[in-house]
């Protein structure tokens, strides 16, 4: 009888440890990690703020856990495409545009993924997923090198400035002061604009054939 409490107790912790991540990440969702705080998440769960310490020792490692639950999702989805049929010029150009427009439809959190000012421990899972994102590249580009697709001299340097420059193009553009003017309808570069541009420069710099390039759409 006292496995079965305990194993019951276990259970009823994991499914509340559950709804936490899941309120958490809607708050992330809606206003980034700075509307992410243990008073208002306690609030939201229907809980005491200390119940959240029986699960996280602070917002630090509750926020680092959203990120991590997060970015792996958008981990596996580039994969799913970089990783699929077809050339592999044709699967990068069609994993930065999915990587862009799954960012374009949710700003806020794409943006706190990418650039908002975070604790240190989120920082930490920043640096780790970029090198995941890394990881998918060297794959992809190593592939594009062996059928002569990509000219490039170093594949980890090139899948690190494919990981900087997706970051740097799409920081601006999500920005809560080019959130801001599309809201009021002063935005100049649409999701089409910023995709077109970012593709055409990774597939320039990685040496890919014109022909390969005016392929695109």
């Amino acid at each position: 009888m006292a496995y079965r409490a305990s194993a019951t107790r276990i259970d009823r912790d994991l499914e509340l440890r559950g709804r936490i991540l899941a309120r958490a990440h809607a708050r992330v969702v809606e206003g980034g990690f700075a509307a992410l705080t243990m008073q208002a998440l306690a609030e939201d769960v229907g809980i005491a703020t200390g119940s959240l310490y029986r699960h996280f020792s602070g917002k630090g490692e509750l926020a680092a856990e959203v990120f991590a639950q997060a970015s792996q999702v958008e981990v596996n989805s580039l994969a799913g495409v970089l990783y699929g049929p077809g050339p592999a010029a044709s699967r990068l150009a069609a994993g930065l545009r999915q990587f862009a427009a799954r960012a374009w439809h949710s700003r806020q959190l794409a943006f706190a993924l990418i650039a908002e000012p975070v604790d240190p421990q989120v920082d930490e899972q920043r640096l780790r997923y970029r090198e995941a994102y890394a990881e998918l590249f060297c794959r992809l580009l190593e592939e594009g090198q062996a059928r002569g697709e990509f000219e490039v001299p170093s594949v980890p340097l090139a899948a690190a400035c494919l990981v900087g420059a997706i970051a740097e193009s799409l920081v601006g553009p999500l920005s809560p002061a080019a959130r801001a003017e599309r809201v009021s309808g002063l935005a100049s570069d649409g999701l089409q604009a910023v995709s077109d541009s970012l593709v055409t420069f990774c597939l320039r710099a990685l040496g890919a054939s014109r022909s390969v390039q005016e392929d695109q759409p």
